[in-house]
């Protein structure tokens, strides 16, 4: 990474799962740089969701460096996802034809509870299986499934949590860290920013800012989602040997099935 700079310009890991991103600094320059990331993340910017896209480049090894704007801000606390900016934001993702369109020229193709359904089926684990409350959650989503399936399907980010929105110190909020980003129902989004962050009697008002009605089938959909994501973070969190955090999505699974 350092050869794409002069030697003044100090380079450091930016963390991450990947460990593909990192921070360039030279004086009062600041860039954020993250090697092969989608060019879907060149429409974020022109949409003004991700912070601005200053260049890419493509190494001799055929690997390709993004440059974003490095913004001093801060990321969203869990209070401050039930505001109206949070709500718009979203909106303007998930009726976005140009992220679409840059989605499926990806070969991206729509994510289907099927297809979830079915990968925890063959891969949950059986002692997992095996409790009284995921047992149950099965039941619900093979129950569900027939109307679970709809034709809406929109760009959706896939991790809504309230560290991936980032505000900025000119007050502009951006969601970031896309690398999850699927062709999906919108109640995967929606489901699990109202179940995690907004308290149930206000899920009505923070719809209306959205743009949408809390219909039976919106409400279905979304229990369907996040009961199917849940059973899906317990298995995740047991397969890495962490054990709390599972045993924290085991009771949470309890406290909405």
């Amino acid at each position: 990474m350092e050869h794409l700079f002069d030697q003044d310009w100090e380079i450091v890991p930016a963390g991450g799962a990947t460990g593909e991103a990192f921070f360039a600094q030279y004086q009062e320059q600041r860039l954020f740089l993250k090697r092969n990331s989608s060019p879907f993340l060149a429409v974020l910017s022109a949409e003004g969701i991700t912070p601005k896209l200053v260049w890419t480049k493509r190494l001799e090894n055929g690997d390709v460096i993004t440059a974003q704007h490095w913004l001093n801000g801060r990321e969203l606390k869990p209070a401050e996802m039930k505001e109206d900016r949070v709500a718009r934001l979203l909106k303007k993702i998930h009726t976005s034809k140009p992220l679409l369109t840059m989605l499926e020229r990806l070969g991206t193709e729509p994510f289907q509870p099927d297809h979830m359904l079915t990968e925890l089926e063959t891969s949950l684990e059986f002692d997992l299986l095996t409790l009284p409350d995921v047992k149950k959650a099965m039941r619900f989503l093979q129950d569900g499934l027939d109307e679970v399936r709809q034709s809406e399907y929109v760009v959706c980010h896939g991790d809504v949590n309230h560290n991936n929105w980032l505000l900025s110190e000119q007050n502009q909020l951006y969601l970031i860290d896309w690398d999850g980003a699927m062709i999906a129902d919108p109640a995967f989004d929606v489901g699990l920013l109202l179940y995690w962050y907004i308290p149930e009697d206000q899920w009505e008002d923070w719809l209306l800012q959205y743009g949408t009605e809390l219909t039976d089938s919106l409400k279905l959909r979304m229990k369907w989602y996040v009961v199917a994501q849940t059973i899906l973070f317990m298995q995740w969190h047991k397969a890495k040997g962490r054990f709390h955090e599972m045993n924290h999505w085991i009771e949470y699974l309890h406290k909405i099935i």
